[in-house]
């Protein structure tokens, strides 16, 4: 089982100039949720890694442009994170939801609780 989380922003080093100037200076518009949560300026916050450590699973990251071309999937509403179990993708916390957090603890109760509810039996 491996966590995937796929930002809606492209990368590259331009992309990256760019969101980070559009967080700071206009964070009401800016379109990826997911990154705006867990990322400062220029790093990943301290309490979401730790939090993704804690979870003892691998981790994917992929932006929006990179998750396309490697998946061959454009059908996700992104951000989002995803989960991969024996070959099958499946939304795990939808952009929906990541886009109504406030704030960081609410989207690693999401993660958790989303994660919880997968490992629940049936």
């Amino acid at each position: 089982m491996r966590l995937i989380l796929v930002y809606n922003a492209d990368a590259g080093l331009f992309n990256a100039l760019t969101d980070t100037a559009h967080k700071l200076l206009s964070p009401q518009t800016y379109d990826c949720r997911l990154c705006a949560l867990t990322y400062g300026a220029f790093s990943m916050r301290t309490a979401w890694k730790d939090f993704l450590d804690d979870l003892g699973l691998p981790l994917a990251f992929y932006h929006r442009d990179e998750f396309e071309r490697g998946t061959g999937r454009s059908d996700v509403d992104l951000p989002a994170v995803l989960i991969e179990d024996e070959g099958t993708l499946s939304v795990l916390v939808p952009a929906a939801e990541i886009d109504a957090c406030d704030d960081l603890d609410d989207l690693m109760a999401a993660v958790e609780a989303a994660l919880r509810e997968r490992r629940a039996p049936s």
